[in-house]
């Protein structure tokens, strides 16, 4: 499969590009950024052509893998849906639900392959145990943190303005769903309430009757950040927590691109394929609209 890269930030020079250009299975085939002297730098590490726009880069490629803000992200990957393309997505998918239903229903229209790069569900140790205890059932009741420091250091992905403006719900707050819905069930109520600076606590009920809370910042002091993502179960089988991560980023990244080219052949979706993004996308615009309004 022939996979072109649409974005040139952080995440795309650190993940991404290195990802696609190590994997066997796979042919890196050219990349596109909106600022083409970056592109030109990133291509020029890995030995591949920068497109000069994204018609050019659809025209030599299979499939696409996007590492841009979600508002953009979403636009270019119903165009490359519509070109027939295969989605490989970060997350979350879009800025707003009808914008990730837009890219839903051009990929189910097309009949294109998607997978959402959710890191924790590509980690190995942490899918083995996402799968078993969501196989398990019976649980009661959650709690998650996931607690960053992004924007109290100097971080690459600090000067990001889609993060600054969405801030830990949209950027953190993915991660934290990516486990609990697949393990307690579809979000069927919430409660957001706004802490300090980016600070957000959700109350989730979920469709299996069990409930969460969830608490997401990129603001905390550097020393509160230590073991910045945890999430424990408590149910009818005891308690246990989600193990920490124990892989790189770029293995979780060709473990998605793993995903991706089986879905594409045999044309069964992914967990984590755009309706699952979709879903993640209406559950954080949800708890959005409560903390614009003081979490009334």
């Amino acid at each position: 499969m022939r996979i072109g890269l649409l974005g040139t930030g952080p995440w795309a020079g650190f993940v991404h590009a290195p990802a696609l250009a190590a994997h066997p299975d796979v042919t890196f085939a050219g990349l596109w950024g909106r600022r083409p002297e970056a592109a030109a730098e990133l291509a020029a590490v890995h030995g591949v052509p920068a497109h000069p726009t994204v018609e050019a880069l659809l025209a030599e490629v299979d499939a696409v893998a996007i590492a841009l803000p979600p508002d953009v992200q979403a636009e270019y990957a119903a165009q490359a849906a519509r070109a027939g393309k295969h989605l490989l997505l970060d997350k979350p998918v879009a800025a707003t639900v009808d914008a990730a239903r837009a890219v839903e229903d051009a990929a189910a229209a097309s009949g294109v392959a998607s997978v959402v790069f959710f890191t924790t569900r590509f980690g190995p140790t942490q899918d083995a145990w996402i799968t078993e205890q969501a196989a398990t059932g019976g649980w009661f009741t959650a709690h998650c943190h996931w607690i960053g420091s992004i924007f109290t250091t100097d971080s690459p992905f600090a000067a990001s303005p889609w993060r600054q403006q969405k801030g830990a719900l949209w950027d953190v707050g993915p991660h934290a769903l990516s486990v609990l819905l697949p393990v307690l069930g579809e979000v069927e109520q919430l409660t957001a309430a706004p802490g300090p600076a980016d600070t957000a606590h959700l109350v989730l009920r979920h469709r299996g009757g069990a409930s969460s809370t969830v608490t997401l910042t990129l603001t905390a002091p550097p020393a509160a950040s230590a073991n910045g993502a945890a999430l424990e179960l408590r149910g009818a089988s005891g308690v246990t927590s989600l193990p920490e991560r124990d892989t790189e980023a770029t293995d979780a990244f060709a473990r998605a691109i793993d995903a991706l080219l089986a879905a594409a052949r045999t044309g069964t979706p992914h967990a984590c394929d755009i309706a699952f993004g979709r879903q993640v996308v209406e559950v954080l615009a949800a708890a959005e609209e409560q903390l614009l309004r003081g979490g009334k």
